[in-house]
């Protein structure tokens, strides 16, 4: 089998050394750049399974390569950054990041984050008309979704909601993305729409709708999706 090939996009040597030699262990090729510039030709060149990408680059913002690569390609973006700041966190997501660590960081949790990414990518890749996603099934025919083998009367943005949710799992979503992806241009600001769908998903889902087990609160960020339940209940 083909091992996943990932481009690193970190100006920080140690960190870079650090990536190469822990990714090796875990079966993953790499290829490593320190800017913008260098990081879209690799990406062009290589078609890399994967990117992680650093923000504060040399030639600019990591946030514009993000949003150039979003520009042509639905590839798997970790941003690996020291900015702690929620706005930045935010902002990194919506350029079209797919989730976000930051520095320092547990090697752990990232490669666990890489696995998580590629397994969901590669479950896209496969989709057809019904697919499994832990207790969750989705029938795009029927635009139906069963629970635990049963079928879950949904309103249409219901299902259309907790669609985006579970064809997005173990992804941060920020409260803009969801509200333009279900609702459409010009709702990014209705948080009100978005609060009260989310509440009455998680009664028709969760065993305890105030210490949800798969629709997860990311503080002031938005929502992540665990198709598989999570018994901690965090």
């Amino acid at each position: 089998m083909k091992r996943p090939l990932i481009l690193i996009v970190e100006d920080d040597a140690s960190v870079r050394n650090l990536l190469e030699i822990s990714f090796r262990e875990y079966e993953f090729d790499t290829i490593t750049t320190t800017n913008q510039e260098n990081a879209y030709r690799l990406f062009l060149s290589n078609n890399p399974n994967l990117m992680i990408v650093d923000l504060g680059l040399p030639d600019g913002d990591g946030k514009e390569l993000i949003k150039e690569i979003r520009e042509v390609s639905k590839v798997s973006i970790i941003v690996l950054s020291a900015r702690h700041d929620e706005n930045e966190i935010i902002s990194a997501l919506d350029f079209g990041a797919d989730d976000y660590i930051t520095k320092p960081f547990s090697l752990k949790e990232l490669v666990a984050r890489i696995k998580t990414n590629l397994r969901r990518a590669s479950l896209q890749m496969q989709q057809n008309n019904s697919s499994h996603y832990g207790e969750f099934e989705v029938d795009l025919l029927s635009k139906s979704i069963s629970f635990k083998d049963e079928h879950l009367k949904l309103t249409p943005i219901e299902y259309d909601l907790l669609k985006y949710f579970i064809l997005n799992s173990d992804k941060t979503l920020t409260h803009r993305q969801i509200l333009k992806e279900v609702w459409g241009v010009g709702y990014q600001n209705e948080m009100q729409y978005l609060r009260t769908y989310v509440n009455t998903l998680r009664k028709k889902i969760e065993v305890n709708s105030t210490r949800p087990n798969y629709i997860k609160t990311e503080s002031g960020i938005g929502y992540r999706f665990c198709c598989e339940e999570n018994k901690d209940g965090l």
